[in-house]
């Protein structure tokens, strides 16, 4: 076997080469989720009602395909998310030639997946990872999947003639793309993912192997004793989502109301996802030579900017949207690498698996609380509720920082 570091290098090229391609898959479609649901169903209040069920299914699935990975591997699990990911982006397809919205919910209810396998790749990343480089370890993978994240927001309208030559709704064409980009993301971790990372830093240390492997269901009904960084984590990864996902699901229908163009919206998907994934290696470099918390705190202060320029922008003026987009994507990112750290190295190596697991499981969660309530708020009128309310969060994450400080680092 290749010694650690060089085998921490080549997953860390494979992740990252996996992740291009399920970036493109999944913001594809989430770019035109709303616009597609909207299209099928008649209702701009049912816009945000089948990527909240991929974003349900994303966050149940989290915590048992962990709980595989602690028994099987990182590989099987993750590119089991993208072929999972495949088919539904297959079954959407249909949903929109058949203009059936409950098939498309279920079929986004698939999609989802795409989303576990990319956010658990960037606990993959620290398997192998000296304790003092865990936090850019992750954002290495983040900031991998920010070249197929942002790629794909912007293949969005050139799907347009995919989709006229198919006969389908423009706003599936993405979909399409979407089933061959998370068919490649699958195919290359299952080839080239060998040595698996997590089976090989437990080949280190012979003893964890023979520690039984506890279900996820036990580490999440155990979640109040979890050690207080492992909850302050978990909290910012909760608060940053639910507060992205609430704004974001409904910034096309905002926009298209306004009279811009699926290019324009596209633009500004982009310059969010480029927030969520771009910012990624200084978060990492950040966390690591300053702490976990006041990255976090940075983060409230990103998402608190956002929500007040959401809140007052138009929806036909593109920079000041693109820029409120942008913030809430870096609130997200600080929010996600801070917490994804604390998490990481706040409980025993052999429980790492279930719990991260189990921690992606509540923040998926909460974010679809964002999506639920998103079509209703926007169909009343009130978008700037929406920037509001993230604003708020945002204040939440920097008293989650602050009440951290002081409690003891966690053993590395």
């Amino acid at each position: 076997m290749p010694p650690a570091s060089r085998l921490q290098r080549r997953t860390l090229r494979v992740l990252g080469a996996a992740q291009v391609f399920g970036g493109i898959g999944f913001f594809l479609g989430v770019t035109v989720a709303a616009l597609l649901a909207r299209d099928v169903s008649g209702e701009e209040a049912l816009g945000g009602v089948p990527l909240a069920f991929g974003i349900a299914t994303a966050a149940l699935a989290a915590a048992p395909l962990a709980t595989w990975m602690a028994r099987a591997g990182r590989r099987p699990g993750l590119a089991a998310g993208h072929v999972i990911a495949a088919s539904g982006a297959a079954v959407v397809v249909g949903a929109a030639a058949l203009e059936s919205f409950p098939i498309l919910c279920l079929g986004m209810a698939a999609f989802g997946l795409g989303n576990t396998s990319n956010l658990l790749a960037r606990y993959a990343a620290t398997d192998l990872a000296e304790p003092q480089q865990r936090a850019r370890a992750i954002s290495v993978v983040l900031l991998a999947t920010a070249a197929g994240a942002i790629a794909g927001p912007n293949l969005a309208s050139s799907t347009e003639p995919l989709a006229d030559a198919l006969g389908l709704l423009d706003s599936a064409g993405p979909f399409v793309v979407a089933v061959a980009a998370h068919v490649l993301a699958a195919a290359i971790l299952l080839i080239l993912l060998r040595p698996d990372p997590l089976l090989a830093s437990r080949g280190e240390n012979r003893d964890e192997t023979a520690r039984p492997v506890v279900g996820w269901t036990s580490e999440l009904r155990g979640l109040p004793s979890w050690p207080r960084l492992a909850i302050i984590g978990v909290a910012a990864m909760a608060a940053s989502n639910v507060a992205m996902v609430g704004v974001m699901t409904m910034t096309p229908i905002h926009m298209e109301d306004a009279g811009e163009s699926l290019s324009a919206v596209g633009l500004v998907i982009s310059l969010h996802v480029a927030g969520m994934y771009l910012p990624s290696p200084i978060s990492g470099w950040l966390a690591d030579r300053l702490g976990r918390l006041p990255v976090l705190a940075g983060g409230g202060l990103a998402l608190v900017l956002a929500g007040a320029l959401a809140a007052i922008a138009p929806g036909d003026h593109v920079p000041l949207m693109a820029l409120a987009l942008a913030l809430l994507g870096i609130g997200w990112n600080m929010g996600l690498v801070g917490g994804s750290a604390l998490v990481t190295e706040a409980v025993a190596v052999e429980r790492r698996p279930q719990v991260q697991g189990a921690a992606d499981l509540v923040m998926g969660l909460t974010g679809v609380s964002g999506n639920l309530v998103a079509g209703p708020l926007f169909q009343a009128g009130a978008f700037a509720v929406l920037g509001g309310g993230a604003a708020a969060i945002g204040c939440l994450l920097i008293a989650l920082a602050s009440r951290g400080s002081g409690t003891p680092a966690p053993a590395r």
